[in-house]
């Protein structure tokens, strides 16, 4: 969070960069979130917001805002990850309202996974993820996809430092590889089920897009009956990331 070192009021610019900072680090937020957690009048939080938008520093989904794909390319993130990053939340959605589960799009980063972008009915608000969240490549099923096609420096060093016996994961990793799926229950978050693919463009796997749900609506029946709708949106994202890349 931004820290005020001057004369111990906030100017409007510290007002404005706290709520930058807040929507940054959190990932998602309502305006009335961000009034609660910085003690600022929901008026005047809006005016900010307001401000942010027109420079295109945060996005509006819903009443939900969220970190902009400008703010990834001035960190370096490349064309493809900023397209990601701008039709992310409304094909997760879209991929949500027909699945009824949580959708969540992650990139590999060095040794781990990122959620860059997800999209989380009401019910699973306690097992979501938050954007932009920082994940172990070994454990979800998201993440085991990125790691399944990492190079294999990075598989050697994950499977290395892992608390998983070597050869359970590596099968576990040719597995997905042989499938086009992974599986997991209750790895990251207790409860917590998924199913995730593989999405790639012209042979370089970009990002994992998983669905997930609590286990006692997301068991092996449900994950199986699932693939295909997975596997259309994916297809389907692969084609959209295809025109940029």
């Amino acid at each position: 969070m931004i820290e005020d070192t001057g004369s111990g009021r906030d100017t409007a610019l510290v007002r404005g960069l706290r709520v930058l900072s807040c929507v940054a680090e959190s990932g998602e937020m309502s305006a009335k979130m961000l009034a609660d957690e910085l003690g600022l009048p929901l008026s005047t939080t809006y005016r900010y917001l307001k401000v942010l938008r027109e420079f295109s520093f945060v996005e509006e989904f819903d009443g939900r805002y969220l970190p902009s794909s400008r703010l990834s390319s001035w960190s370096g993130g490349n064309a493809t990850r900023s397209h990601l990053l701008e039709v992310g939340h409304r094909f997760l959605r879209r991929l949500s309202a027909s699945t009824g589960r949580t959708s969540v799009l992650a990139v590999r980063e060095g040794r781990n996974a990122m959620c860059l972008r997800q999209f989380a009915p009401d019910e699973d608000a306690d097992i979501a993820f938050r954007t932009y969240e920082l994940l172990p490549l070994d454990r979800g099923a998201g993440q085991r996809v990125l790691l399944a096609h990492a190079p294999g420096q990075v598989i050697a060093e994950v499977v290395a430092e892992s608390d998983y016996p070597e050869e359970k994961l590596l099968n576990s990793l040719r597995l997905i590889r042989s499938s086009g799926f992974a599986y997991s229950q209750s790895e990251l978050r207790a409860g917590a089920n998924a199913l995730s693919c593989p999405v790639a463009v012209r042979g370089e796997v970009l990002c994992s897009l998983t669905l997930a749900g609590h286990s006692d609506r997301f068991g092996n029946a449900t994950a199986a009956s699932l693939k295909p709708m997975l596997t259309r949106a994916a297809d389907e994202l692969q084609t959209a990331l295809s025109e940029v890349c």
